[in-house]
């Protein structure tokens, strides 16, 4: 949840009440918020020792849904009207005294849709700054640029001192070395090329370039006498830079995403427009959208929906009338009213700074939240039921608790792995058919799902080379595999897998922590060519590189048969048996693990390893309790 610092003076002027940090704890709590921290005391402190001290600051950590409340005028005026000492504002479009027709006009190029192309625009008129409103101003746009814009990919705002600019604008795209204007803190003009280079060491602007960079254009926003105002989603223009002096300011905002857009455009007008003359008023724009087509943004209308008070009565536990529903309502920013022709429907307006509401329930959690979620009553539930593990985690504990009482000791490593890990190291090719990748991997440490537990397992030892020998470890856990027949195209997979390491290979160690598995899981030893048992295991030679060449074995499991009705059925069974039709399954391996594996991983000592799959000894349980399709 991100996390909005406020400066605490100005929030209890704000609140028209001073209070304690438990008393705002508790307040922040019955809200739906935390208070992470007061810095009240560090502040003293740091006056004590004679040193300097910024004004004492609220960190108040946000829910992630509610861009609101990313800055101290969302967070106050939430407060006050939950507290009842304000009503919810009604946010009002005021055209310029000549009407629609005189509504300032911005152009988007259809070449736009190449890298941005999306727009929407605002003007606050006769607004009053202070050094703190100026600040909380340009850190909501670094907020909303963080979270709901993901660093500036979906969502970028600009804002820009409008009384600097001449319009009609128009919003294009060219190419970089076309565009030349003095960006934000510059003093001399720059190409859009020449800017790629300049701002590539740059720690906070560097991190957005990639945005745009192999674009063949570049999204700008001119005025009518060609002045630029922005590059978004990079830098704006020092021309039309907003100071603590500015009166009007236009906001643009360029997005890939329209319900983002829609969102960012309506937080940042309506939070900053209470300081306008007339408070809560916006100046709409006109915008010639590239297929020709005219909006009016920003839209501020509200949404209207019904709610019942029977339904929120149903899910809190509480007997409240439609009118005492509307009363809590009203305390969450949310205009209600009952409705005359059904006393039990609500007839709510959302307004625009309230993209979270989607549906009856979110309704249904502000009321409670309004009513105090400590003051619900305790009821025990209508229904009983008794929970069971699931089959696969049964199964998983039987093996853990056997392996465990041989003495081997269980690791838990990340699921997580690099590609050389799962593959290169273990002397596999990646075929493109296995293996579920990360897009975008923060680090090389993590870029794809682990398809064996083994990679795990063997930098588990390497990390822990100072132990005592010999090192006897284990892991049961999911691995996770592509599978094209599913909805979601993959699957989990659980395996169980154990590393020997000592001076001596231990071939015959894991053997035997396979045969002690499944002499727990009931399933017999039996020959690689009897083909008369009906069901059982047996390990045949195989070669896998993973493993010393000679010294490796595949693990193969033959499912019990069906029951057989009928004389023909059973026919049908002993003809399987003689033409050697038995449905052997191959469920893992083990072996003396390759010097080259172990040079990879940094061991210096033989190792054994052993790694099967936990699904076929599973028993069937009803679908419902299960993850399977």
């Amino acid at each position: 949840m991100p996390t909005v610092s406020v400066d605490k003076a100005d929030l209890w002027e704000r609140l028209g009440q001073e209070y304690t940090t438990d008393e705002f704890d508790q307040l922040c709590f019955e809200y739906g918020l935390e208070l992470d921290e007061d810095t009240t005391a560090e502040v003293e402190a740091a006056i004590k020792a004679g040193l300097p001290a910024e004004r004492p600051q609220l960190k108040i950590e946000i829910p992630a849904n509610r861009y609101d409340l990313l800055c101290i005028e969302g967070i106050a005026r939430a407060l006050r009207i939950f507290l009842q000492k304000a009503e919810a504002p009604h946010y009002k479009l005021v055209y310029p005294p000549g009407g629609e027709s005189e509504l300032l006009t911005i152009t988007c190029d259809p070449e736009v849709k190449k890298v941005r192309p999306l727009f929407a625009c605002a003007i606050l008129r006769n607004v009053k700054f202070t050094p703190r409103s100026y600040a909380s101003f340009i850190d909501l746009q670094d907020k909303l640029h963080q979270n709901i814009g993901r660093r500036r990919q979906l969502v970028s705002i600009g804002t820009h001192d409008l009384d600097t600019l001449k319009p009609p604008f128009r919003y294009e795209a060219r190419p970089p070395k076309d565009i030349k204007f003095i960006p934000l803190n510059k003093d001399t003009a720059h190409t859009a090329e020449e800017l790629m280079t300049i701002y590539e060491s740059d720690k906070h602007l560097g991190k957005y370039l990639h945005i745009i960079r192999d674009s063949p254009v570049y999204p700008i926003i001119y005025d009518s006498v060609d002045q630029v105002l922005s590059m978004p989603p990079i830098i704006n223009s020092e021309h039309s830079k907003i100071t603590l002096n500015t009166r009007n300011i236009f906001i643009d905002v360029t997005a890939t995403d329209q319900t983002k857009l829609d969102i960012v455009v309506n937080i940042v007008a309506t939070m900053f427009s209470e300081y306008c003359d007339v408070p809560y008023t916006i100046e709409p724009v006109r915008v010639i959208l590239t297929d020709g087509s005219t909006r009016i943004s920003p839209d501020l209308s509200e949404r209207h929906t019904t709610a019942r008070a029977s339904y929120v009565n149903s899910c809190t536990g509480l007997s409240l009338t439609a009118p005492e529903v509307s009363t809590l309502l009203q305390r969450m920013a949310l205009h209600s009213t009952v409705s005359p022709s059904n006393p039990d429907q609500l007839l709510l307006e959302i307004p625009a700074t309230r993209p979270d509401i989607f549906h009856e329930c979110d309704i249904m959690e502000d009321a409670a939240i309004a009513y105090g979620f400590n003051n619900l009553p305790h009821t025990f539930p209508a229904t009983s039921t008794v929970a069971q593990p699931l089959a696969i985690s049964k199964l998983s504990d039987i093996v853990r608790q056997e392996w465990a009482l041989a003495g081997w000791v269980e690791v838990l490593p990340l699921i997580l792995c690099s590609h050389e890990e799962n593959f290169e190291f273990l002397n596999h090719v990646d075929d493109g058919k296995t293996a579920v990748k990360i897009a975008n991997p923060k680090t090389l440490e993590f870029q794809v799902v682990r398809t064996t537990l083994i990679p795990g397992l063997l930098k588990t030892i390497r990390e822990n080379r100072s132990h005592p020998l010999p090192i006897k470890i284990f892991e049961t856990s999911d691995v996770v595999l592509k599978d094209t027949s599913r909805e979601r195209q993959a699957r989990n997979e659980r395996h169980a897998a154990a590393v020997w390491c000592n001076k001596t290979a231990g071939f015959e160690v894991v053997h035997g922590m396979l045969n002690r598995a499944m002499k727990m899981l009931e399933i017999p030893l039996i020959g690689n060519t009897d083909e008369k048992a009906e069901t059982g295991y047996f390990i045949k030679e195989s070669s896998d590189p993973i493993y010393f060449p000679g010294r490796a074995a595949t693990i193969y499991y033959r499912p019990a048969p069906t029951k057989a009705s009928g004389t023909l059925s059973t026919i049908g069974q002993d003809i399987k048996t003689v033409l050697h039709a038995h449905r052997d399954v191959e469920i893992g391996s083990l072996g003396i693990l390759h010097p080259s594996v172990l040079a990879n991983f940094e061991i210096g000592y033989p190792c054994s390893a052993l790694e099967f799959t936990l699904e076929p000894f599973k028993k069937k349980m009803q679908k419902i309790w299960t993850n399977d399709e």
